[in-house]
């Protein structure tokens, strides 16, 4: 008896059959980490960047400073490479903007 409904997943080579909700099928499909693009974690303001576009960076090596909620936080760069974008200092940054982009 098969309902359109009902989905058929795997689990330890046993087949189930399950209705799955509206809320599961519309998710957002994940997505490794980029480790080249440095988002904001938080919102805040680029209180100043340590580096320019073109500057070769090593694992490690400070990229900024991001204030937000009174605290200074050192964004750090999360592997070595090549500068390719950079925020200006003095401007306001959404969560999950990006920062910096390492090539």
């Amino acid at each position: 008896m098969s309902n359109n409904n009902l989905k058929s997943i795997v689990i330890d080579d046993s087949v189930y059959e399950t209705g799955l909700t509206k809320k599961y099928l519309n998710r957002k499909t994940y997505k490794p980490v980029d480790q080249k693009r440095v988002n904001a974690f938080i919102p805040g303001l680029i209180q100043k960047v340590f580096v320019k576009v073109g500057d070769k960076v090593k694992a490690g090596d400070k990229l900024l400073i991001l204030e937000a909620m009174k605290m200074q936080n050192i964004v750090n760069a999360p592997l070595a490479g090549i500068i390719r974008v950079v925020p200006k200092e003095g401007i306001l940054v959404k969560k999950n903007e990006l920062l910096v982009d390492i090539e």
